[in-house]
Parts: C-alpha cells; structure tokens; sequence
C-alpha cells in the first residue's frame, strides 16, 4: 500500500510538471498553439485531478482493510 501511495504521489508531481512545462512552453503568435497548448495543459490538470481522487480512493480503501492506521493525537484527549 505505501508503494501504490507513493506512485500516486510521483504520478501527481508528473502530471503537475506536465502541465507546468506546457503553461510555460512558448508557441507562435498565430492561436492555434495557444490553443493546443491549453488543452494539453487542460488533460495534464485533469489527470493530475483523477490521480489525487484515485489516491484518496487508494487511502480510505487501505484504512478500512486494515493496511493503514491512523496515528496522531488520541481521540478524547
């Protein structure tokens, strides 16, 4: 579980580079590229988006099977 939650992890920084890398790659000045490059950072987003949403998925399903424990404060303290 701690490997699946750390390629989560690595997977969200990609696809924040991703999106990075395409916001800040210069394009010509005819639209087109301006265009093209929003979409692709627009797809970097999204899947950084379903990445997060899969590693919560991945964090609640460990907790309830058991592979995960909370820690921290104690509850009534």
């Amino acid at each position: 579980m701690t490997y699946l939650a750390l390629a989560a992890f690595a997977a969200i920084f990609a696809s924040l580079g991703a999106a990075l890398y395409f916001m800040l790659k210069g394009g010509d000045k005819t639209g087109t590229a301006d265009a093209q490059k929003a979409g692709r950072m627009a797809k970097a987003l999204a899947f950084r988006i379903g990445f997060s949403v899969l590693l919560f998925i991945c964090i609640l399903v460990g907790w309830k099977l058991g592979y995960l424990h909370p820690t921290g404060i104690p509850v009534g303290k």
